[in-house]
């Protein structure tokens, strides 16, 4: 059995890809953290609803008479919207804004969500062999 072509799989290696990520921008945060002019970096948060989404076509609805017009909820083209600059709470005299103590906290954020998909992985998987009447083997 192909595990990749599951989607819960899919989903969660796409996480932990971005979580992998994320643990290297934070780390280059912290590398620089006395130099310059540096600004702290930090990818945009993983959308669990949009990853969804992307996992499923999306059904188009048609109006059932002449001028009925439902247009739903979503819009149909939604632009790309960057999030809100942080609120920096401490900026040295040199312009670098980077905080030791935010930037670790991150990256303890970080390890622990890719802990978290790691273990669902392994108890997925394992379900899995049950179900094929392997028994963990």
């Amino acid at each position: 059995m192909d595990f990749n072509s599951v989607t819960l799989f899919d989903m969660a290696r796409k996480k932990m890809r971005y979580l992998t990520q994320r643990q290297d921008v934070l780390a280059q945060n912290v590398a620089n953290a006395d130099t310059p002019d540096y600004k702290a970096r930090d990818l945009v948060p993983l959308d669990f609803d949009k990853t969804l989404a992307q996992q499923f076509h999306r059904l188009q609805m048609r109006p059932t008479a002449m001028g009925v017009s439902l247009p739903g909820t979503l819009p149909t083209d939604p632009k790309f919207r960057t999030p809100d600059s942080r609120m920096v709470y401490e900026e040295a005299i040199d312009g670098n804004n980077v905080v030791l103590e935010e930037q670790l906290l991150k990256v303890q954020e970080t390890q622990m969500e890719y802990q978290a998909s790691t273990r669902l992985i392994r108890k997925y998987h394992a379900m899995m062999k049950t179900a094929l009447g392997r028994n963990g083997v």
